[in-house]
């Protein structure tokens, strides 16, 4: 069984990894992108500085980390959070754990207030693209703000 927790420190190498393998399988190991972020190595810490963001952990039964997304502000003014770093494993895929996932990101944000949820993707990763069309996200057809991850090239929004 699959259980979604608020991540701690010792999922910050796994995640790092999973996501780093991932971004390099589909080229998208360049700057602009997930993969250069400079707190994708302490993701525990980046998200607990604030009581507005979290990132949450899926671990399967045996504790292994199969993946994860964070919520965090994007523009606090308008109430708009960012939709963080959906990316699970190969062996996660396929058992709708995204949309778990999705779910516990959703409603943390509504908890903490936001209203819209943002988030920037890559017309490569079909399946995240795929994802969020089916959650109900809006392509929005370009950035929010001018986002920080300039290679991405989808973006896309959700009312909540």
């Amino acid at each position: 069984m699959v259980k979604i927790r608020p991540i701690e420190g010792q999922d910050d190498a796994p995640l790092a990894q999973i996501i780093r393998t991932i971004l390099k399988s589909y080229g998208l190991d360049i700057p602009g992108t997930a993969y250069f972020d400079k707190e994708l190595d302490h993701l525990s810490s980046f998200y607990s500085k604030k009581s507005n963001r979290e990132y949450f952990v899926a671990i399967d039964s045996d504790g292994t980390v199969l993946g994860g997304n964070g919520i965090a502000e994007f523009d606090p003014v308008n109430k708009v959070a960012e939709l963080q770093k959906l990316y699970l494993t190969d062996s996660a895929r396929g058992h709708h754990l995204s949309y778990r996932l999705l779910d516990t990101a959703v409603g943390f944000a509504k908890g903490a207030g936001y209203q819209t949820v943002y988030l920037e993707t890559h017309h490569s990763l079909k399946e995240a693209v795929h994802l969020y069309q089916e959650y109900g996200f809006r392509d929005l057809g370009h950035p929010l703000n001018n986002g920080e991850h300039s290679s991405m090239d989808k973006f896309f929004v959700l009312n909540i």
